[in-house]
């Protein structure tokens, strides 16, 4: 009986978080189809909002910049973020490993506002227009370290003898890399790419120091919209990022899945 209380009692708890959680999105989605205009009555459905959405020229020129600098960033951070990883799993002195994880780990745990702020004064002392590139070098700055933590543990569980086994057979170093390294942490290769887009996608604070010369953001610009009043296409822009951000993790889920099931398949054979 105590077994089973405990049990209704934890499954009770996370109910009530994910209520905590989800209950602010769900009604944010509910009343981006109120026709009523307001987040105070529900008078009846309609899509409006989502093609006042649409038909905002300014507003899709955003988005396509979001886009852009997420994945650019992505990309980017992604090839940085593995040969860092790679070099840090090289290192075979356990204390200088042990500080370049530390430093590593500084950059993640740092708060968004100081990154945003020292990025602006080095962009300011360097003469760099904020834009495009400046907000793209910082995306990709904080996204790196994030990347490294993706694809490193997946270079510790390789067992070293592969390496070792394709240099007996006369492998090259960029044929160890390209056959036997990247296919092993390719999991761990998608979701450093996925949690950079999905952290590029989702960031204001730095966003909003280095952002200018007209350039923005979606999480800018929602800040921007919202300040001066809380309008139903910030709700109809809103679900649709919402939507966007479940398709992110419904694919990484289903790479992982399947990558995972590719390397029990060949362990067993």
């Amino acid at each position: 009986m105590k077994a089973n209380g405990r049990w209704k009692w934890s499954h009770l708890y996370l109910i009530a978080v994910f209520v905590v959680l989800y209950a602010p999105i769900f009604y944010l989605v509910v009343y981006s189809f109120n026709s009523g205009g307001t987040m105070h009555g529900y008078d009846g459905f309609t899509l409006e909002w989502y093609g006042e959405v649409f038909s905002d020229t300014r507003l899709l020129i955003i988005v396509l910049n979001t886009f852009v600098i997420a994945l650019f960033s992505s990309l980017i951070s992604t090839i940085l973020g593995v040969i860092g990883a790679i070099a840090i799993h090289r290192v075979r002195k356990q204390r200088t490993k042990s500080a370049l994880l530390s430093l590593n780990n500084v950059l993640i745990v740092n708060p968004d506002v100081v990154i945003g702020a020292s990025f602006l004064i080095l962009f300011t002392m360097i003469g760099l227009k904020l834009g495009f590139g400046s907000v793209l070098i910082s995306h990709v700055a904080f996204s790196v370290p994030i990347v490294v933590l993706m694809v490193l543990p997946k270079l510790q569980e390789m067992n070293e003898s592969l390496i070792d086994a394709a240099r007996d057979l006369g492998a090259n170093g960029w044929a160890v890399l390209t056959k036997v390294i990247l296919p092993y942490i390719k999991s761990g290769i998608f979701a450093g790419f996925f949690m950079a887009l999905t952290y590029s996608l989702d960031d204001f604070a730095v966003t909003f120091f280095v952002t200018g010369n007209g350039f923005s953001t979606l999480s800018v610009e929602i800040y921007s919209r919202a300040r001066q009043g809380v309008a139903l296409n910030i709700n109809a822009l809103s679900t649709l990022l919402f939507l966007f951000t479940i398709l992110l993790v419904v694919g990484y889920y289903l790479i992982t899945r399947r990558s995972g099931r590719i390397q029990e398949a060949g362990a067993r054979l």
